[in-house]
């Protein structure tokens, strides 16, 4: 079997960086690297051709989950003209809805990673983690608020309302934290 191309390397790299991003939001980051090779349609004797380390492909699919939030909070300010409230609110409605709680590994990175940078904090990934935590806090913040309660209330109803998925109770954790949000507006 004949050498990949430059080009083509550099398209399996990014299938695998966006199949793991979606994978460690879906399974966390446990995930193993004959399974990620293989929801890329790859062998796992490329992987090591492709990414020094695990840890390095996380840090990589950290960052690929991060530029997804990135481009939804854009979406939301292009669909709200500008005006940071209204995507600010379109934002969290779709945050602490049934969607979003339902497909984690198109969700977002700051709820679906956390208990894993938890456990693996020092690394590469874990800055990333940080950094990615700050940027959404900051875009959530207000001239009275800084956006920290907002994103926490919003990761612990999405994480609760997961957890409970299947239960009245979890539509009920959406509500009441959406409640809760929209008050703060």
């Amino acid at each position: 079997m004949g050498r990949v191309s430059q080009a083509q390397a550099q398209e399996n790299r990014k299938r695998v960086v966006a199949n793991a991003s979606r994978l460690f939001r879906e399974q966390g980051t446990g995930v193993s690297v004959a399974d990620l090779m293989k929801s890329a349609g790859m062998t796992q004797g490329g992987f090591y051709k492709q990414f020094a380390s695990k840890d390095a492909l996380v840090g990589e699919a950290a960052v690929h989950a991060f530029a997804q939030l990135e481009a939804r909070r854009a979406a939301e300010l292009e669909a709200h003209d500008g005006r940071r409230d209204a995507a600010r609110q379109g934002m969290i409605d779709h945050y602490l809805s049934t969607r979003h709680r339902d497909n984690s590994g198109d969700g977002c990175p700051t709820a679906a990673l956390a208990a894993d940078m938890a456990r693996d904090a020092g690394d590469a990934a874990h800055d990333v983690y940080i950094e990615g935590v700050r940027d959404f806090a900051q875009w959530l913040a207000t001239d009275e608020e800084d956006g920290l309660a907002r994103l926490a209330t919003m990761v612990g109803a999405l994480l609760l309302a997961r957890a409970t998925n299947g239960s009245p109770l979890s539509d009920e954790i959406l509500h009441a934290a959406h409640a809760a949000l929209s008050d703060d507006s």
